[in-house]
């Protein structure tokens, strides 16, 4: 049953989901856990390595959780959650996430599929009907999924990633692009876009009859028992929350400027630890809250109109074995103001390795960012071959 925009609010929900502890509210799922023992040596090295690249780049903090067949088999926090206060990062510590929000996202909108209260192919209007048609052709909520429907990314950096301003519902925020021409006729070309995941929230908020942050906590994270989860109110207190940094162009760590996430939940506004990142990828490696029907949709690559694969299915990006040591990976990668995040599985060894950080550039020095996913590479492998 397909249900319109009626103004729905998700303020007042979305402060007191993040504002007051989240184990009142429901119960944590704990997560299976494994002997060390043989991964002891797997571990050591591995801790190694990453400690290294921590201190080549000069992260403050970040902590990283890997499992083995849905159990974990290391989870560890480096450096510092709070350099000022020397409070230890830790398996608990949230982090900002950016982009990696999109397959939480991604997760809401399959998961209405799967129990029928949204077409992914029905033009987005018949669940939001104040966003407008465009003459390029109709934009649906699979395509918005793929980076395929022609929306634009950001164009100011100045004026649209550093925004200050509190929106109150998801609708509010599709101002700011909405009345843009599209890039590229819808289905024709991809074009990564994180407006696109704001429109897609719009229509999860509608379809489902709840706020866009409320249906995500209620249906997806206390389900799947990510307690730890949720957006990013920078005006609320957050048990463990990372304190983020920025830095100069020479390099020095610094405070970085205010920002408000309500323009942008959808596509980079969460917080999250690698605990609960990893709570979400066993979720996608065996039926459960999804079925494997929606499991093998959202794995799919979608497809241009002229046929070409272009290796993202419903907002997870599938990596092509020439970065996943040739070997099937899907994942995503995020960045924000004062935090990184990566989320890899793979599928068809079991291994699932979450990574966060508390520094907006991960790529200090030029082209740090590459090396840095070639180390969880590295660790990664490690951890397969020794299955």
């Amino acid at each position: 049953m397909r249900r319109r925009h009626a103004g729905l609010a998700v303020g007042a929900v979305a402060v007191l989901v993040l504002a007051v502890p989240l184990e009142v509210a429901a119960q944590e799922l704990p997560l299976a856990r494994t002997d060390q023992g043989r991964w002891a040596e797997v571990i050591a090295t591995s801790r190694g390595k990453l400690d290294s690249l921590r201190r080549a780049m000069s992260i403050p903090g970040l902590s990283i959780s890997v499992s083995v067949d849905r159990r974990v088999v290391w989870s560890e926090g480096m450096g510092y959650a709070d350099l000022e206060l020397r409070s230890p990062a830790t398996p608990q510590t949230r982090y900002r996430i950016g982009s990696v929000s999109k397959v939480l996202t991604a997760a809401g909108a399959a998961l209405l599929h799967q129990r029928g209260e949204l077409d992914l192919d029905a033009p987005v209007q018949e669940y939001v009907p104040s966003f407008p048609r465009k003459p390029e052709g109709e934009i649906t909520t699979r395509l918005l999924a793929g980076h395929l429907a022609g929306i634009r990314h950001y164009v100011d950096i100045e004026a649209e990633y550093y925004l200050t301003r509190r929106y109150e519902t998801v609708f509010e925020a599709l101002e700011l692009f909405q009345n843009d021409p599209l890039v590229a006729r819808p289905g024709t070309e991809w074009s990564y876009s994180s407006y696109g995941f704001n429109l897609m929230s719009a229509v999860i908020a509608a379809a489902s009859g709840r706020g866009f942050l409320q249906y995500l906590s209620e249906e997806v994270f206390e389900p799947l028992g990510m307690l730890h989860t949720g957006g990013d109110h920078t005006d609320s207190l957050v048990v463990n929350r990372a304190r983020p940094y920025d830095r100069t162009p020479d390099g020095r760590l610094i405070n970085p400027r205010h920002i408000d996430n309500s323009h942008k939940w959808a596509g980079g506004g969460f917080l999250s630890t690698t605990e609960d990142l990893l709570r979400f990828a066993h979720a996608h490696l065996a039926p459960g809250l999804f079925s494997q029907e929606t499991l093998d949709l959202v794995w799919t690559s979608q497809r241009t109109a002229s046929g070409e694969e272009i290796g993202v299915g419903i907002g997870w990006r599938l990596m092509p074995p020439s970065r996943a040591g040739g070997r099937r990976a899907v994942g995503h990668a995020g960045g924000a103001i004062g935090g990184n995040a990566l989320l890899i599985i793979y599928p068809d060894d079991g291994v699932a390795v979450a990574v966060a950080a508390n520094i907006a550039d991960i790529g200090y020095p030029q082209g740090g960012a590459l090396v840095f996913g070639d180390g969880i590479q590295e660790i990664a492998d490690l951890f397969i071959e020794a299955r």
